[in-house]
């Protein structure tokens, strides 16, 4: 019942966010992936530094643990941690893995309700400057577990949820005017 509605909610939130493109590219029994794109007009540096440096000023904080999304914090080398701090309370949201900066970034884990139902994925967080000189970053996670459900309703739902999480950054970088 619990996991039923935090996925509603998850869906709801999710509905709301704004990307360019988002696609659940694979599904079957052992898990899923799923990608999302974006434009900005930020360079790769700043598009890199503003996810690193100011996540909890655009990572939604309906998708944390304790509400607030200033509590998040993203360690940029391998082995560090992308974070919650809340107190005495505190939550490992992803290990990072892989570090190629300003073009690259992998962490590891299971974001949200994933973490609890034993899945594991690897994040991919990239960056490439196209002809026009925007950025595009492509948010792609491959995450795989014994889910007895099945992933054909969880994979477009995290799909929905990533594409929120990527579209706070990409309204981060190019506020509304």
């Amino acid at each position: 019942m619990f996991l039923k509605s935090l996925l509603r909610l998850i869906t709801v939130s999710a509905l709301l966010s704004p990307v360019v493109n988002a696609d659940v590219i694979h599904v079957n029994q052992h898990g899923f992936i799923i990608e999302n794109k974006v434009q900005t007009d930020a360079s790769p540096q700043q598009a890199w530094r503003a996810m690193i440096d100011n996540v909890g000023q655009w990572w939604p904080a309906d998708h944390t643990w304790w509400g607030k999304a200033e509590n998040l914090s993203i360690d940029e080398q391998a082995g560090g941690c992308f974070c919650e701090t809340a107190g005495n309370n505190s939550a490992e949201h992803m290990r990072i893995s892989f570090v190629d900066q300003y073009t690259l970034l992998r962490m590891t884990g299971g974001l949200g309700p994933l973490q609890g139902m034993g899945m594991h994925g690897a994040l991919d967080w990239s960056f490439e400057q196209n002809e026009q000189g925007q950025t595009q970053i492509t948010l792609k996670y491959t995450v795989s577990g014994i889910n007895p459900g099945g992933y054909d309703t969880l994979a477009p739902i995290v799909d929905k949820v990533q594409a929120q999480q990527l579209g706070g950054l990409a309204e981060f970088l190019n506020p509304p005017e």
